[in-house]
């Protein structure tokens, strides 16, 4: 049985046998049992018939590959493929602005301190062909920000900061009423110079929404380019060198589409590809064409190999 005792700051207790639980901190357990459970049963059939994603679970190759250790690398919260063919990656909110670089077997390579600036809510990676990395700090779970942003800086040279800030268009609450909370993001990538969104939907529909932002220091408007009903929570982004394929990363699956329009991008031919047992999977970054590299927030480092016809 439980039971819900009101105390004086306003928080809750769950009282469960006789082991209390701060709300936040039963509100994080819950979230990790949602994670383990959609590992778990990450089957693909709800993305086949609401979207029309073709299941492909033979179509890469996943094995772990690589380990952060928990004391060199708080978490890992997004990836992005640094100059030497390494990884940086980054921790999530209220930790540290601290950019990591490890190798695919996770050993800590080096750690770089992003002057000037502080981790609101870090959650993905980008870069671009000019040696550009690009922080995504929007993180919204609550759907209450109005400072949203995205750091810039030269890998070579972390010291030159820009800063492009950004509101959704569609949004006009803050935050809207429950059921419509698709305003949090924890996704995007750099291609042509445009930086592409992706909401983490919290919403009813599961709708995932693409938008885009110049990849340039400013204050703009991010517009709604598409949208695509997907079961999961979208954590992470990332395009091939080649443009050709969009990979999204979800709680047990990856999500991968064939890109015949970089604004109409779930137009093309997808696939659902499952993974089982992962861990709460944060990042992912492409490593060639064909093959790419993914997180979870814990360190655990996974290579997705294509199968070769």
């Amino acid at each position: 049985m439980h039971f819900l005792v009101s105390l004086p700051a306003g928080r809750l207790l769950r009282i469960k046998g006789n082991i209390l639980l701060p709300r936040p901190m039963l509100q994080y357990k819950l979230f990790t049992v949602y994670v383990f459970f959609q590992n778990l049963f990450c089957g693909c059939g709800a993305d086949k018939r609401q979207a029309g994603f073709e299941i492909r679970p033979a179509m890469y190759k996943i094995e772990k590959v690589g380990k952060m250790a928990k004391e060199e690398v708080l978490e890992s919260s997004g990836l992005a493929l640094a100059a030497d063919n390494n990884f940086w990656t980054h921790a999530d909110g209220g930790n540290p602005p601290v950019l990591y670089k490890v190798n695919e077997a996770g050993k800590l390579l080096q750690t770089v301190e992003i002057p000037r600036t502080s981790n609101l809510d870090w959650e993905d990676l980008a870069q671009d062909k000019e040696g550009h990395l690009y922080i995504g700090d929007f993180g919204n779970n609550q759907n209450l920000r109005r400072n949203l942003r995205i750091f810039r800086v030269k890998e070579n040279q972390v010291n030159q900061l820009d800063t492009i800030q950004f509101h959704f268009a569609d949004q006009v609450a803050f935050p809207p009423e429950k059921g419509k909370r698709s305003f949090d993001c924890e996704a995007f990538f750099y291609h042509d110079g445009q930086l592409y969104l992706f909401s983490k939907n919290r919403g009813r529909n599961k709708m995932v929404k693409q938008y885009k932002v110049p990849a340039q220091p400013g204050s703009y408007q991010a517009t709604k380019n598409d949208s695509i009903r997907i079961r999961s929570m979208i954590t992470a982004a990332d395009i091939s060198p080649d443009g050709k394929t969009v990979a999204l990363l979800g709680y047990g699956a990856i999500y991968v589409f064939e890109v015949k329009d970089q604004d109409s991008i779930f137009n093309g031919r997808r696939y659902c590809i499952p993974f089982g047992k992962s861990g709460q999977a944060e990042g992912l970054v492409f490593i060639n064409n064909a093959d790419f590299v993914f997180s979870n927030e814990g360190g655990k480092i996974f290579k997705a190999t294509k199968r070769r016809d």
